[in-house]
């Protein structure tokens, strides 16, 4: 006696999700090695070098701040130049993958009028970029 599996089909929009949330892990996961390796071997100047971590990871937060100058909020991004700080490019990469696939849902909903689903998206969509911007920061 065989049993024969039943025969899935995916939803259009799980399709895109699904290969969209695939290419961009895989290209936000090469950036973050990529960068991750520049700063180890040295090929871009650290803001902070290697040799000082250890006595820098036990300092409160203000502290360490202060003494190496290390950004706040959004302005690691005019520190990219610096090779400990472009390996965060990766890791916002990968934070940013889930925004991407959602937009890009938009399109398969309104052309089948499915208005709730865009509203839900496009509500996705803004609390994400809320909660990135840093107004809700203390």
């Amino acid at each position: 006696m065989t049993i024969d599996a039943p025969e899935h089909s995916q939803a259009p929009e799980q399709l895109r999700y699904a290969r969209l949330l695939d290419w961009s892990t895989r290209v936000s996961f090469v950036v973050l090695v990529l960068s991750f390796a520049a700063y180890m071997l040295g090929l871009a100047t650290p803001l902070v070098p290697p040799e000082r971590l250890p006595q820098l990871w036990s300092q409160p937060v203000g502290q360490y701040l202060a003494a190496t100058g290390a950004p706040t909020g959004w302005n690691w991004v005019r520190q990219l130049a610096h090779g400990d700080i472009a390996a965060l490019l990766g890791i916002v990469l990968l934070v940013g993958c889930s925004l991407l696939c959602l937009l890009a849902l938009l399109p398969v909903y309104g052309r089948r009028g499915d208005r709730a689903f865009v509203w839900l998206v496009l509500a996705e969509v803004m609390v994400m970029i809320l909660a990135a911007s840093g107004l809700l920061s203390v």
